[in-house]
């Protein structure tokens, strides 16, 4: 098993990168006008999670960025996956994509 340093020595530079691309990410959505989504809304909501300190952040992260819903809809619009659970609804739980609600 390797060392702290051994991981830091070896996956730092790539950690940093990614940590970069993100800042750069989030000040382009902030440069631009109109509203933030529910996407950028679940990433900011998962930020905090990753300054934790909690040893499961990998997990807690993938969960809030996860659709908690368990039914299937109707009939998708397209194939494919938005990153980030919709919006909650009063009406039916959680607004889903491609579906009647």
């Amino acid at each position: 098993m390797p060392s702290k340093q051994e991981i830091l020595d070896l996956q730092f530079i790539e950690a940093r990168h990614k940590l970069l691309d993100l800042a750069a990410f989030l000040d382009r959505i902030d440069r631009h006008p109109g509203d933030d989504d529910y996407r950028i809304g679940a990433l900011r909501k998962a930020l905090p999670i990753l300054l934790a300190g909690r040893p499961d952040r990998t997990r807690a992260i993938l969960e809030a960025l996860s659709d908690p819903t368990t039914e299937p809809i109707p009939q998708a619009a397209f194939q494919g996956a938005f990153g980030a659970p919709p919006r909650l609804t009063a009406h039916n739980g959680a607004q889903r994509h491609g579906g009647a609600d």
